[in-house]
């Protein structure tokens, strides 16, 4: 699983500050998470391949989420994009990008896709063979969500030495990688823990920006891998939380330490401050695994 931050700095962007977008690479799949201004930019700048992307989520309609997706959009048709895009977003979204699209005369050389979410309960709203992705329900000043990428359970791996002294023949792999148990070349039913081996604990990424302290989500996200929550605000400005609707450091330290996450990622500073490490230093005196988003970074968690 590997994580590439794009911009993680709240409202306006600047020359060295981008506003919210990430990709996430997990499984295979590269999914664009929000698309602030500026995020075609930075994924030329981060060599990532447009192609690639066939699946962004935008958590809401404020404009460091998403004022760069129609950009985004217009570019993929004219690379002449052929692949359909699916876009999952609040409601409202498909009626903004369709408008400038029809007064532009800009419609795609591609299937545009939009996934409307108004639901205001955990929804599992993407699935395949290999991932499932379940919104988060926020507490932000509109209707926001996060996001809950998971994978589904890895398959057993084969000892192949076991494998072949049991005599089983390769067209039983699949069979052993799934769990069962498999008869041999010779007749004999050998048992599937004897040749292999547990497969790879899954891994699980929750995205949580923008939104107030939340103890509601911990259930959604607990036990996951990494959590990427917002932290706005240092202690100091914690009353501008509530008229905000945001968090600070140790607000995001709490719902890590108490959702029992592995790792926590800081990220959605307000440009109010000069730089970042007094984030974690916060973060720390609660949860002790905190790391900082910075825009170009890259974080893998093999």
């Amino acid at each position: 699983m590997k994580l590439t931050i794009l911009g993680c700095h709240s409202a306006t962007p600047r020359t060295n500050t981008n506003p919210t977008a990430q990709i996430l690479e997990i499984k295979n799949h590269m999914f664009l998470i929000d698309c602030g201004e500026g995020t075609q930019v930075e994924l030329r700048r981060n060599r990532v391949k447009f192609s690639r992307i066939k699946h962004i989520f935008i958590s809401h309609l404020h404009g460091d989420h998403y004022f760069g997706l129609v950009g985004l959009v217009n570019t993929f048709s004219l690379l002449t994009r052929e692949t359909e895009l699916h876009i999952y977003a609040p409601k409202g979204l498909k009626e903004v990008i369709t408008l400038q699209m029809k007064l532009s005369s800009s419609w795609t050389s591609y299937p545009l896709i939009f996934h409307e979410l108004n639901s205001k309960a955990s929804e599992l709203i993407y699935e395949d063979d290999r991932v499932e992705v379940y919104t988060i329900p926020l507490k932000h000043r509109i209707y926001t969500n996060g996001f809950l990428f998971k994978e589904k359970e890895n398959e057993r791996k084969l000892d192949i030495n076991l494998v072949n002294e049991a005599n089983i023949n390769m067209a039983y792999f699949r069979k052993l990688k799934q769990g069962f148990d498999v008869i041999n070349e010779d007749g004999v039913l050998i048992n599937n823990a004897k040749v292999t081996m547990d497969a790879l604990p899954s891994k699980s990424y929750a995205f949580c920006s923008d939104t107030a302290y939340n103890e509601a989500m911990i259930p959604i996200i607990e036990n996951c891998t990494v959590l990427y929550h917002e932290s706005t605000f240092l202690d100091k400005n914690e009353a501008l939380c509530k008229p905000t609707r945001h968090s600070t450091a140790k607000q995001a330290a709490t719902i890590a330490k108490k959702a029992n996450v592995e790792t926590l990622i800081l990220g959605h500073y307000s440009t109010r401050y000069n730089g970042y490490d007094e984030f974690r230093t916060e973060a720390q005196t609660i949860f002790e695994n905190v790391h900082l988003a910075k825009d170009g970074k890259v974080f893998n968690f093999d």
